[in-house]
């Protein structure tokens, strides 16, 4: 199953009829050019769990960078025009874990 698909299940399951009417998943684009995620996790099985954050590269010089963390409930990454899949997996290996 690959990221997106993985996503998607993660999703589903938050979906109680009353989760997904506040809160949900955000993918937009940076103008670095680059990728934002974030992904509410009030009222998630994850809301509690410790995070490590995790970065690599540097935005203002490489093309392939990430910084991955969870901050007021969220968890919020962002990361180079190619790292769309990366910022996800790294959402979903802690998530799934």
């Amino acid at each position: 199953m690959d990221e997106l698909q993985r996503l998607q299940h993660w999703y589903r399951k938050q979906c109680n009829e009353d989760w997904e009417h506040t809160f949900g998943v955000t993918i937009e684009t940076l103008d670095n050019p680059g990728w934002h995620v974030s992904i509410d996790l009030i009222e998630t099985e994850l809301e509690q769990k410790p995070f490590a954050s995790i970065s690599h590269g540097d935005s203002e010089d490489d093309a392939d960078w990430i910084i991955c963390t969870v901050e007021k409930s969220q968890f919020v990454a962002s990361g180079g025009a190619g790292n769309l899949t990366e910022l996800l997996g790294v959402f979903l290996s802690w998530a799934e874990a």
